[in-house]
């Protein structure tokens, strides 16, 4: 941050602004924050209008061509002494800019007239792309479920034992066409995708972003705000409109054995009581804050969804017996009215929209009929889960329900992507208001040890830290224990990074004391944090609202003080350190896997800004010489790369289909050897031939391999009705599959070589009824693979065998202190790799996905790195040097190592 000067004067005869800060942005002309100016903005009528004027006025300095065309209104929020808080969100040629957002702050002068006091936000200068989509929304949706349904099989192969089923899970609604801000822009459909994964049953509802001009996923994430009803519901508004005056007062008893009072209303028809809380929000519209009975009804059947014909919780009297009680309700309706008076009281927001929207909480939801321990905000409701034999359901927790619904506060004025450190800044922030809440309404003591857990008062007999999700106290910092995750993990790092930040600001206010510090974050969420904001920007914005609120001098200092010491300063992620080796920085692609094979190494990657369409490239293992662009740039997606150090062969997405395509690394033309509407990720190749994974119509899944010399000769397993065939890999003229197929009315799945020169195919192994297959890798004359035969226990098996089926062994088993899930596997002859997490309970480092190596008879087990953060996508190099993606650093690397690091402490 710098002090220099704001700016010149307004050109409107005003006198020349006062100098102020000003934090210039990133990749973009346009300053990411200005403050402590004062400076005239032009009459205009609304707010918006005024704001936009400024801008324009000050178009030197904010480099912003045209607000009125480019910014578009996106709410102004006035509080007292005349301060109005004016939200513009970026539009670029008509189209949406995803986080684009940039804000003016304005109050009024002695004269009457609007004074700006400053700006922050981000608007991308550098979008240059056209707007013309040659991807429609049919196309994009059936891409975006394609996507979704792929990344739930990366994540859980167990999805395929449902290989019954016709179909799919999911479905997909366009939101139509929004531009991501990345360098010159990248032109989308915004896809949402609901349902429920195959494996185990878990709610789905992903935003994805499918390339406009290639159909080709670039970015998809949750839309599920977990902790660990609509208003325009027919049911509640109609609930809403009786009488308040008509309103009893309830009691009920929560779960710790409190007597409380609850605002309830009276159903005229039936003559019930119900948890309908009209006291609170006082408008014209009917909205009430409401508690539901959703008892009955699984996490899949609420997420995203309203359920038809979802009764308020009722009683015959206004005094709720021991099922309201024993479901939550009883804690969900008196915890949903304080936090509600919190925000009120001490912030002046009517609701979670500052607007006096409906609170809607359901209770009593499961996990398809088994306890549900978890809570989440899908942006229009609360949902609380059962809790089980150790947790109360957790609407017991005052700071959860705080939390949940503080994400509904942050929707509707920061409105923080809910991925990566924008995401960790959003969880970070619903921990520190919602143990605001309850450490006020309790009257904990900030210096009280158990002040800063999260989720503590949820036990059913244990001690309370024992079932704390959290601690704010924890001394996290960006040095020590961030994680670089892809979003594919907890959707980026949201809850793994999030006390970095809120530890920062829970010092605040230990330091500050509660009340000065509540306002300062309160203020920095509303007016100051756009979208896409990080931890730095967090940092700017809290200490800008700080000095806006009349911090100085010691306390100042100890605002910083908390920042620094949680390592939140400019440039940390610079000092994240790595025991691997890099062979190529900041890969940028989603849902693409590397290849290893001889000395050679690829990849696929965009240029630096991620605006161009992926392109693969290949590199030497030790990292000499040049890289080697394999595929042509002609606007398709060139993904999951393979190579055996002789040819490259990968998939290229375009928005007439998919293409698998090959090129020698000595040069020569590209070929293509199939093509497809759908296809895995799984592709191998070995001397003259390929083999892939591919889906025929209804995502049937299907392999097939062919000759690089004649590729019409192509053999296909799998893809029918009754069979289906998955996970292929290639070695010394050996084909390695995963089969599933109906024998007499049963399915019967089998691990399965086929010798590509005679076609002869063998049987290595046939599963017990109701095991899953995954992965496989063949080398060295042994055949891998993975398999789960105890559904939902959290762990995988790694076995091998010889080709013939004999000398059975597993190397990595699924029961047992060393047990591991593992999700992928690679081989060369002198080792197997695989990807695994540890089963663990807790979201940490030692739980996320590293690399585990054994020697082929399984004597030897080691990691392969230490390196903190992701592991993923391996690819086995000659002997034990194993390629990989690190994301250690927060942005994906393809790294090495030669050997393992051996065991990490």
């Amino acid at each position: 941050m710098s002090a220099v000067p704001a700016g010149a004067a307004t050109g409107d005869g005003t006198a020349p602004p006062v100098p102020g800060e000003v934090v210039p942005g990133q990749r973009t002309a346009t300053p990411a924050l200005v403050d402590g100016i004062r400076e005239r903005a032009p009459a205009a009528g609304s707010a918006a209008d005024a704001a936009r004027a400024y801008l324009a006025a000050e178009r030197d300095r904010y480099r912003i061509a045209d607000p009125v065309r480019d910014l578009e209104p996106a709410g102004t929020v006035r509080a007292d002494g005349g301060r109005e808080t004016v939200r513009l969100r970026q539009e670029h040629r008509g189209v949406p800019v995803l986080g684009g957002q940039y804000v003016v702050r304005m109050e009024k002068g002695d004269d009457g007239r609007r004074v700006v006091t400053g700006t922050s936000g981000k608007y991308f200068t550098g979008l240059r792309t056209d707007t013309a989509a040659e991807v429609d929304d049919m196309l994009a949706v059936e891409r975006a479920v394609d996507a979704v349904r792929a990344d739930l099989d990366a994540e859980d192969f167990t999805a395929f034992a449902g290989a019954d089923e016709d179909g799919t899970p999911l479905t997909g609604t366009s939101h139509g066409l929004v531009v991501l801000p990345a360098g010159a822009g990248l032109l989308t459909r915004h896809v949402t995708v609901r349902g429920a994964s195959l494996a185990g049953g878990e709610p789905v509802l992903r935003e994805v972003y499918i390339d406009a001009h290639a159909g080709y996923p670039v970015l998809q994430y949750s839309g599920i705000k977990t902790f660990g009803a609509p208003r325009t519901a027919a049911a509640g508004k109609a609930a809403g409109r009786a009488a308040r005056s008509a309103d009893p007062v309830g009691s009920g008893v929560t779960l710790d054995g409190r007597s409380v009072e609850l605002p309830v209303g009276q159903d005229e028809v039936q003559g019930t009581y119900v948890l309908r809380d009209r006291t609170r929000i006082q408008n014209d519209y009917g909205d009430f804050l409401g508690t539901w009975d959703a008892r009955g009804l699984g996490v899949t059947d609420v997420a995203g969804v309203w359920p038809p014909e979802l009764p308020l919780f009722s009683s015959p009297t206004p005094a709720f017996g021991s099922g309201a009680t024993e479901a939550g309700a009883v804690d969900a309706h008196w915890a949903a009215g304080r936090v509600y008076d919190y925000f009120r009281d001490r912030h002046g927001r009517d609701s979670l929209d500052g607007r006096g929207m409906s609170v809607h909480s359901l209770v009593g939801v499961t996990d398809g009929g088994q306890p549900y321990v978890n809570a989440f905000w899908d942006g229009e409701k609360t949902v609380y889960g059962t809790g089980d034999s150790t947790y109360l359901p957790l609407s017991a927790g005052l700071d959860v329900v705080g939390h949940e619904m503080t994400h509904g506060v942050i929707d509707h004025s920061a409105d923080l992507v809910y991925a990566g450190q924008s995401g960790a800044l959003n969880e970070g922030i619903a921990d520190y208001f919602g143990n605001a809440v309850e450490t006020d309404v309790y009257g904990v003591p900030m210096d009280d040890p158990a002040a800063g857990l999260l989720g503590e008062r949820l036990c059913r007999t244990g001690p309370a830290d024992a079932c704390a999700f959290r601690d704010l106290n924890d001394g996290r910092t960006t040095a020590t224990s961030f994680l670089g995750v892809g979003f594919g993990t907890d959707n980026g790092g949201v809850h793994l990074n999030s006390t970095i930040f809120s530890g920062a600001l829970w010092d605040i206010r230990e330091d500050l004391g509660a009340e000065r510090a509540d306002r300062v974050v309160y203020r920095a969420v509303t007016e100051y944090l756009t979208p896409l904001d990080g931890f730095t920007q967090g940092r700017d914005a809290v200490i800008a609202a700080a000095k806006d609120l009349g911090v100085s001098g010691q306390d100042l200092t100890a605002v910083q003080r908390a920042f620094n010491a949680h390592g939140i300063v400019p440039n940390w992620e610079l000092a994240l350190g790595v025991d691997s080796d890099t062979l190529l920085e900041r890969v940028n692609t989603a849902d693409t896997r590397l290849g290893a094979g001889g000395d050679w190494w690829t990849a696929a990657t965009s240029d630096e800004d991620g605006t161009e369409p992926y392109s693969v490239w290949a590199g030497r293992n030790d990292g000499t010489g040049r890289l080697k662009l394999m595929s042509p740039n002609d606007g398709r997606y060139h993904v999951n790369p393979a190579t055996d150090g002789k040819t490259v062969v990968w998939q290229a997405h375009g928005s007439n289909g998919i293409d698998i395509l090959a090129r020698p690394l000595a040069g020569g033309p590209v070929k293509v050897l199939a093509h497809h509407r759908s296809v895995g990720r799984a592709l191998d190749v070995d001397g003259d031939v390929v083999a892939y994974a591919y889906n025929n119509h209804g995502g049937r899944a299907a392999v097939a391999h062919l000759s690089l010399k004649d590729p019409a000769n192509k053999v296909s397993r799998g893809g029918g009705t009754y069979r289906r065939a998955t996970w292929p890999s290639v070695s010394d003229g050996k084909l390695v599959y995963q089969d599933t197929r109906r024998v007499a009315h049963v399915y019967e799945s089998s691990t399965r070589v086929v010798d590509i020169a005679t076609g002869e195919e063998s049987v290595v192994q046939t599963a017990t009824p109701g095991t899953s297959l995954g992965p496989t890798a063949v080398a060295g004359g042994r055949v891998y693979w993975l398999l789960d035969e105890i559904d939902g226990n959290g762990t995988t098996t790694l076995r091998s065998a010889g080709l013939d089926g004999s000398n059975v062994t597993d190397l990595s088993a699924e029961t047992g202190p060393q047990a591991l899930n593992v999700s992928h596997v690679t081989a060369s002859e002198g080792a197997v790799t695989m990807v695994a997490r540890k089963p663990d309970t807790v979201l940490r480092n030692e739980a996320l996905s590293k690399l585990w190596q054994f020697s082929p008879d399984g004597d030897r087990r080691d990691r392969v790195s230490c390196n903190r953060g992701e592991q993923l996508s391996a690819a086995a190099a000659p002997g034990t040097r194993v390629v990989w993606l690190d994301a250690t650093t927060g942005t994906g690397e393809v790294v090495t190592r030669a050997r393992p690091s051996g065991r990490c402490g």
